[in-house]
C-alpha cells in the first residue's frame, strides 16, 4: 500500500506514536463530540488510537485489564464500565476531567 493511500486509523496511530501529546488534543476533542450523534463510538474510537499507539499489549497490563477485554471494551459496540474507562485513560496518562458547559 503506498503512502498516500494508508487507511485512516493507521496514520492517526502513526501520528500519537510520533507526537504523544497529540493525545491530549485528541482525546479531548473526542469528549467535546461525545453527545452528539456516534460520539460515543468516536470516544472508544479515539481512546483505542491512544492505546494501540503505545501498545495494547503494554495499556492493558498497566490497566490491570487483559488484552482481549481492552480490544472488546474499546471496539465500536464496546460499552466500558467506569472502572475500566478511567484505568485505561489512566494507564495511556491521560486523566478525565470536568467542565462547565456553556449555555445557549
Amino acid at each position: 500500500m503506498s503512502e498516500a493511500s494508508r487507511p485512516h486509523d493507521q496514520t492517526v496511530v502513526e501520528l500519537l506514536r510520533e507526537d504523544p501529546t497529540f493525545a491530549d488534543e485528541y482525546l479531548a476533542a473526542a469528549l467535546d463530540e461525545v453527545d452528539q450523534p456516534g460520539g460515543r463510538e468516536t470516544l472508544l474510537t479515539a481512546l483505542r488510537h491512544i492505546a494501540e499507539a503505545q501498545g495494547m499489549a503494554e495499556v492493558a497490563e498497566r490497566a490491570g485489564i487483559k488484552r482481549e477485554s481492552l480490544y472488546r471494551a474499546l471496539s465500536p459496540k464496546g460499552n466500558p464500565t467506569i472502572k475500566t474507562l478511567l484505568a485505561v485513560t489512566k494507564a495511556v496518562g491521560l486523566k478525565l476531567s470536568v467542565h462547565r458547559q456553556a449555555t445557549a
